[in-house]
């Protein structure tokens, strides 16, 4: 069959997307392939060169971290004929554009594909392999929802460590057949030594003797390669477990809300999480090797009383002796280390507290209270230890005797034995038990160990799983509306209250602002100003009314998408470790350095960047040592500017300035505020003239909202406010020491 002449998708000139932008078609295929598994991509969270051509592996990256299956691949034209029923592939064409491939007819020998930017309702349209071939060499990028057992939302538990170990059941099988084989090899030597005594010491046989040493070889070297492959198993195995823990729990702390955050310490927070690398070493290390050699006792024990029933039920019963002095244990020893684990956790916050306030403990010298506190904290923490350590001590003491009982106690019985036998025969069978029961006494004691450490883990889940196992904030990444903002604001009868109070922080707040406007929020300390903007960012949903942008309701819009297109400046703003232009261009890794010299000169810090030594490349250390609090605040506005954002808020933005960083942002703020809605919070009256409109707060209720002349003249509140920050100090100490005159003359 002839394919139509229909061109195949250029990257030239490409389409508007749903959001008005125009996307790379690559991008835009991926977008649209997406949609047909219930996926919403967001373009902005391309991770990749966004004005260069995206590669697979980029493409791939981004579906995933959009929460579906990705895999960036290169086929040929056979391959693409399977996918009848499998839902659209997007195929990366050599001129840098892309094709949806949405199903095939292999009796014709043609392919369906249809433009990205294509209506959904246009047909596909059909293409032979000669006509793909021409503009297409392989490279695909195969997507689909996420159905793997390994669910990143899953709640922390054992049923989740159990369901994630069975998702390398392959490797699981080729390390279980190692150690089957293995066990079955460790059959042969004890046998070949009872031969060894049986027959070459009773007969003389050198033949006998040199066979036996060429299979004990062959055997030993045969162990030894499957011993080498099962460990670098093993090992392969433990780094992907481990990998996939770790981007479980990174993925569970990054969605948990911060009002979490900000009633629990960081050093709680992060000696709980750091008990996954308790169960992580156990599920590595104590459980699979206790697995592994339980393999090697189902093979060895019925040998065991092959060779002599007396001698293996001594074994046994050994073995579950001490399974069941542990078991006894078990009770006691948990409520033991669950005091052991809550004195760490108060240890850790202290240790955690002190390093982070470091500053405030030097300059106040606050170093003999810190130190009673962490003395107090190591006490505690010191008798917990030792109560489960006193406690646990019982039952290895208990264990300790019937250890040596299995051991000692077979020789002894097995030496009765041989004596009493008439024949020499049982002294090569007691040789053969002997170095059967050393192999299977070890897993019969692992196994009882293991129940003991099973009771430590789930204290350690249960422990991490108080934190990871939270409400996380974000829904999928799927989840929720991403309008297009051009910044209106409006805030419908709103009423909140924080968890653990009952006074409203907001009582019915009713309040528009147009697109474009500058918006200020006064008031006294408490009044509500803060907690309003926590609301238009999305970190509390749980309020009453409504609050829209643009018409969007708050509660159906995606976080991720409406945080990107806030931008916020706090009044302690945090840097990370990097370069200034990293941290400029923290949110857009895409962005040039053009980019981040533009945001900076909009927020006044170019001036001061360009005189460090290194200018952009300047190293930022933890804490920012090497710049001003003032310096800070100006990298975090440009921060905050760098994505160009329809809103801005600006919370108690320039408290923490000095007079030249607050005049240079002061001076520049009409431009920064250039077609784009502004929200400032201020106690600085000063700084809030120039706004639209001013909310004057109290009591979590909106009092007046009109410009500054208008509010002065008519609000009470926000003249003796304004009147408290412009009164000469020395009519303010007059008036001051007027009031005892007045109150005597009273």
């Amino acid at each position: 069959m002839n394919s139509p002449e229909a061109p195949l998708a250029s990257p030239a000139e490409p389409p508007s997307g749903t959001n008005g932008e125009c996307l790379h078609p690559r991008l835009q295929a991926v977008v649209e392939a997406g949609r047909y598994h219930g996926i919403e991509l967001d373009p902005s969270e391309f991770r990749g060169t966004q004005s260069g051509t995206p590669s697979p592996s980029e493409l791939s990256l981004w579906a995933r971290n959009a929460g579906m299956w990705a895999r960036a691949v290169r086929i040929r034209w056979r391959h693409l004929l399977r996918f009848q029923d499998t839902g659209p592939a997007v195929l990366l064409f050599m001129d840098g554009s892309a094709g949806l491939l949405t199903g095939a007819d292999p009796a014709q020998n043609v392919v369906y594909l249809r433009d990205p930017f294509a209506a959904s309702t246009s047909p596909p349209v059909a293409f032979d392999e000669l006509r793909v071939s021409e503009v297409w060499r392989g490279d695909a990028v195969l997507l689909r929802a996420n159905r793997s057992q390994f669910d990143l939302d899953a709640p922390f538990n054992l049923r989740w460590l159990f369901d994630l170990v069975m998702t390398e059941r392959r490797a699981m099988r080729d390390t279980a057949l190692a150690s089957f084989t293995i066990s079955i090899l460790t059959i042969f030597p004890p046998f070949l030594v009872m031969a060894t005594i049986n027959r070459v010491l009773q007969f003389h046989s050198i033949s006998t003797l040199v066979l036996i040493s060429a299979l004990l070889a062959t055997v030993v070297l045969y162990e030894t390669m499957l011993g080498y492959a099962r460990r670098l198993i093993v090992a392969v195995l433990g780094a992907r477990l481990d990998t996939k823990i770790n981007l479980y729990i990174f993925n569970r702390v990054l969605r948990l809300p911060l009002d979490y955050f900000e009633r629990h310490p960081a050093g709680e927070t992060m000696h709980r999480i750091g008990q996954v690398g308790r169960v992580r070493e156990f599920l590595t290390g104590t459980l699979m090797a206790t697995l592994l050699d339980l393999i090697t006792l189902a093979v060895l024990l019925p040998f065991l009383f092959y060779l002599n029933a007396l001698l293996g039920a001594i074994v046994l019963g050994g073995a579950v002796a001490i399974a069941l002095i542990i078991l006894t244990y078990l009770g006691p020893m948990k409520a033991s280390f669950g005091r052991v684990i809550s004195a760490e956790v108060w240890k850790s916050a202290a240790l955690t507290e002190t390093v982070f306030g470091i500053k405030t403990v030097k300059v106040l010298a606050l170093e003999p209270q810190r130190r009673a506190v962490w003395d107090e904290r190591v006490a505690e923490a010191g008798k917990a230890r030792l109560d489960f350590a006193r406690l646990s001590n019982w039952p290895q003491t208990l264990v300790n005797p019937i250890e040596r009982l299995m051991v000692l106690g077979t020789v002894l019985i097995g030496a009765y034995i041989a004596i009493s036998e008439p024949t020499g025969y049982m002294v090569g069978v007691l040789f053969a038990f002997f170095m059967l029961a050393g192999r299977v006494a070890q897993p019969l004691v692992g196994l009882a160990r293991l129940m003991e450490n099973l009771q430590e883990v789930r204290c350690a889940i249960a422990e991490a799983g108080s934190v990871l196992n939270r409400q996380p904030e974000l829904d999928p990444a799927s989840g929720g509306l991403r309008p297009r903002y051009g910044g209106e604001i409006v805030f419908d009868n709103v009423s909140f209250t924080y968890a653990g109070t009952k006074t409203p922080a907001l009582d019915r707040v009713s309040f528009a602002v147009p697109a474009g406007s500058m918006l200020g929020l006064v008031g006294r300390s408490g009044s509500g100003k803060s907690t309003l903007t926590r609301l238009l960012q999305g970190i509390n949903r749980d309020y009453t009314g409504f609050i829209k942008i643009d018409g969007a309701d708050l509660r159906e819009t995606n976080l991720r998408h409406l945080r990107r297109s806030l931008g916020v400046v706090l009044q302690d703003n945090f840097l990370f470790r990097g370069t200034i232009r990293d941290n400029i261009i923290a949110g857009r890794p895409g962005l040039t350095l053009s980019d981040a010299v533009r945001a900076a000169r909009l927020a006044g810090a170019e001036e001061f960047i360009e005189r460090m030594p290194n200018g952009y490349e300047t190293h930022i250390e933890e804490g920012s040592p090497n710049l001003s609090g003032g310096q800070r605040q100006r990298l975090a506005i440009a921060r905050a500017l760098i994505h160009d954002p329809r809103i801005l808020i600006l919370d108690e933005a320039t408290s923490a300035l000095d007079p030249e960083s607050e005049a240079v942002v002061s001076s520049n703020l009409l431009r920064i505020a250039r077609g784009r809605t502004m929200v400032l919070v201020s106690h600085r009256l000063s700084f809030l003239t120039d706004c639209d409109q001013i909310i004057v707060m109290d009591g979590g209720k909106l009092i007046d909202m009109a410009p500054h002349e208008v509010l002065l003249d008519r609000c009470d509140i926000y003249r003796h406010l304004w009147t408290q920050q412009n009164t000469p100090m020395r009519e303010r100490g007059a008036a001051i020491a007027v009031l005892p005159r007045l109150a005597e003359a009273d």
